[in-house]
């Protein structure tokens, strides 16, 4: 299989960084994302300078106030973030149009077919993290590798604002240092079958035989880090393609159980999805939510709306409903939140009406200049105000 060219872009404490990008007097100061200051909730992200206190995200706000007691305590603002991640976002579409989101934060790129156009993949990965920073005052880690693992990996070694590549020639003396718990799909319990083994770097599975592994991982497993112990993966970046169905997802760094960061994440996330249906001319008549719990078990629930629609309004409106009525009764913290648009049809297949509903009506004509002001100057041209069944934002 010839080399590839793989981007692995993560933007550094994301949620602490935008509300830095926001109040730059924030700057220098121990900014936590989540709970407040009176030790009530969880702390979804913590900028780097709280991080050197010791607190981290879905650490419980009571622990954090004791680490860090001038802290800076703020709420999520998942509209927010996900606006700016949209910005990020497009900035990956100007370089190739094959980008797998992995969460809102991070992402890998297909440069391959971009090489001839903009230089090669290293070239890339730092126009695209100097865009970053100029066109929206963020930082960005990013890994540039032959393959998707590798890319991911290079991204985390030098953050914050880091930037690796790793040469094919190299990769063995980057890999087999490392402890076995860096190479995906190691969590807690493969690695203590791997140290009931004696193995405990990733030289050590590179150098065992594969009856050894077998023993501990199971047949599979053993199979999958014993090729990413060599450095090899051969998975393909999968772009996020419309096709029958439009919808938009987030995994989380740190579990999230607030439910007021859970319900501005998605709101932000049913304006991208009627954003898509917008452009693509289509519209919804169902409304799937999805959500996946720390225990990775994952739950889905639909409604079927009145009529079909493309309105952000409608799409926020269902998927609030849908958590409230299945997910907000449970009290669980989620790693995934999502919105899908489901059973699509063409916009202009819709029957003209008689007494069009007024409020309809304004939604539409908010969504079309909306999408004007988006088109001309870009997601970060104005924000949409939402009011919560609780009161104002």
């Amino acid at each position: 299989m010839p080399e590839r060219s793989i981007l692995h872009v993560d933007m550094d404490a994301f949620f602490a960084s935008v509300e830095v990008l926001d109040d730059p007097r924030l700057r220098g100061r121990p900014v936590i994302v989540g709970g407040t200051p009176e030790g009530r909730g969880v702390v979804s992200a913590a900028s780097y300078e709280a991080r050197a206190y010791g607190v981290h995200s879905a650490m419980s706000a009571a622990r954090a106030v004791r680490l860090c007691p001038e802290g800076v305590f703020l709420r999520p603002r998942g509209a927010r973030y996900a606006e700016i991640s949209g910005r990020v976002f497009d900035i990956f579409h100007d370089f190739t149009p094959l980008v797998e989101p992995l969460s809102m934060d991070e992402a890998f790129l297909d440069v391959n077919g971009s090489l001839r156009l903009f230089g090669s993949a290293e070239q890339i990965g730092r126009r695209i993290k100097d865009r970053i920073r100029r066109e929206i005052g963020l930082v960005a880690s990013v890994g540039v590798a032959p393959n998707k693992f590798l890319a991911k990996l290079a991204s985390d070694l030098e953050k914050p604002d880091g930037f690796v590549v790793v040469e094919l020639e190299r990769v063995q003396e980057l890999l087999d240092p490392l402890p076995v718990s860096r190479l995906w799909g190691v969590g807690p319990r493969a690695q203590e079958a791997l140290r009931a083994q004696g193995i405990r770097l990733v030289r050590d599975i590179r150098l065992s035989d594969a009856a050894r592994l077998e023993r501990g991982l199971g047949p599979a497993l053993a199979r999958h880090v014993a090729a990413l112990a060599e450095g090899r993966d051969d998975r393909p970046v999968v772009p996020d393609h419309a096709a029958m169905s439009i919808g938009h997802e987030v995994t989380f760094a740190a579990d999230i159980g607030d439910r007021d960061a859970l319900i501005d994440i998605l709101d932000g996330l049913a304006d991208k999805v009627a954003r898509r249906l917008r452009r693509a001319g289509l519209a919804a008549r169902t409304v799937q939510l999805k959500a996946r719990y720390p225990d990775f078990s994952t739950r889905t629930r639909s409604l079927t709306l009145p009529a079909p629609t493309d309105t952000m309004r409608a799409l926020r409106d269902a998927g609030r409903e849908l958590f409230d009525a299945h997910l907000g009764r449970l009290g669980r913290p989620l790693r995934l939140i999502g919105i899908t648009a489901q059973n699509l049809e063409h916009a202009g297949d819709r029957p003209a009406e008689l007494f069009p509903d007024q409020a309809q009506e304004r939604d539409r004509t908010l969504d079309a200049l909306t999408d004007e002001a988006v088109d001309r100057f870009g997601r970060g041209a104005l924000r949409r105000g939402l009011r919560r069944r609780g009161g104002p934002d």
